[in-house]
């Protein structure tokens, strides 16, 4: 009997689980392992956040997967101050995390065989990892010009401030790609996981009526609060857009039971509505980012882009897994340029989320031979 190939089957191998041989020797290291690769928050949920989900924790009933109307309140007053949008028009929705809806939103949006998605050269491989789950196929490009003259299209993602590269897109190349998705009838989904954390440039949302024209046709806005409340474990995210994108969104999800949990959703309003915890979290990452910048460009490596976002790409101007070993056997662990795309192949991304004291020790141990 021929049993059809195992979804699994339509994915590369785990992108982490790649460097698990790199971990096992810097994990060795005499001093411990640094661990700069992944991007995963270290420091403490504000206590304001864990009071709100202790207050919420008795829930023994269903929540909605729309959201309650205080986090559905919540988002779009977070949205208007942050991305410049207007609350009227504007749909809004709760998702488990960022990534579960990057990675299923083609399939949400009805793509398959012969669909196109087309993401940013250097991207996040969850893009690709949800085209592959949809059957669509990837085109890999900055500029729309290279996607050719097929109609079929559905999805284009942007990234700004981009992962891994840092990179910021002006407002009048976003208003481009919008213009063009809207030409074809496509949806242009932005991940903006990242947009609090400018630093050398002032990322723009999607949102923006510089970009949107004030219409939130055709567009959406992905946001996490992993990163700008340290709620990594608590899977806290949102999209925020089209209303008519989201209430299809909302339908599909219902049916597939795509609910954040009601203690998440109570933390989730308490996170979006403190600004100083947020504040204080984002000077602990300016601070690592410039020691950790520092550090890396005395000793030799070349810093490109990371004007904005939690990472610093960078090159010696060598294979990523030479570079990648040559950390490791000092106890430093970052991740392979190759991972977001053949574009990152001479590069490596490092992360600002481990503690204080490990990245001050960054410094001396790039000085070893």
């Amino acid at each position: 009997m021929n049993r059809p190939a195992p979804v699994s089957s339509r994915l590369p191998a785990f992108t982490w689980d790649t460097l698990d041989a790199a971990a096992a020797t810097a994990a060795a290291h005499p001093d411990g392992l640094i661990n700069l690769s992944m991007g995963t928050p270290v420091d403490p949920v504000p206590p304001v956040i864990r009071q709100a989900l202790a207050d919420a924790s008795d829930a023994p009933g269903y929540p909605l997967t729309a959201g309650t109307p205080a986090l559905r309140d919540a988002i779009a007053a977070w949205v208007a101050r942050a991305c410049g949008a207007g609350v009227d028009g504007l749909g809004v929705l709760p998702t488990i995390g960022s990534k579960e809806l990057v990675a299923w939103l083609p399939t949400l949006l009805g793509a398959g065989p012969g669909d196109v998605v087309v993401v940013p050269s250097l991207a996040y491989p969850t893009y690709e990892d949800g085209a592959r789950l949809a059957g669509a196929t990837t085109v890999r490009t900055d500029s729309l010009t290279a996607v050719g003259p097929t109609p079929r299209v559905r999805l284009v993602w942007v990234n700004s401030p981009g992962n891994p590269t840092g990179r910021v897109l002006p407002a009048t190349h976003l208003r481009k790609v919008v213009d063009w998705a809207r030409e074809r009838g496509a949806v242009v989904a932005s991940d903006e996981c990242y947009l609090p954390l400018g630093w050398d440039a002032e990322p723009v949302s999607i949102l923006s009526p510089e970009v949107c024209g004030g219409s939130y046709e055709g567009v959406l806005a992905v946001h996490s609060l992993s990163k700008r409340s340290n709620l990594a474990g608590y899977r806290a995210g949102f999209v925020a857009g089209d209303p008519a994108l989201v209430a299809e969104l909302l339908k599909i999800r219902k049916h597939a039971g795509m609910i954040v949990p009601a203690p998440v959703q109570a933390a989730m309003v308490a996170a979006l509505g403190d600004q100083a915890h947020a504040d204080e979290q984002r000077e602990r990452y300016r601070a690592r980012r410039e020691r950790l910048r520092a550090a890396f460009t005395g000793a030799g490596f070349t810093v490109e882009h990371s004007e904005a976002g939690l990472y610093l790409w960078m090159t010696r101007g060598e294979d990523c897994w030479e570079t990648v070993d040559w950390l490791a056997r000092r106890g430093i662990l970052v991740a392979a340029g190759i991972f977001y795309g053949p574009a990152g192949a001479r590069h490596v991304r490092v992360a600002l989320t481990e503690s204080d004291e490990h990245v001050a020790a960054v410094a001396g141990r790039l000085a070893r031979p």
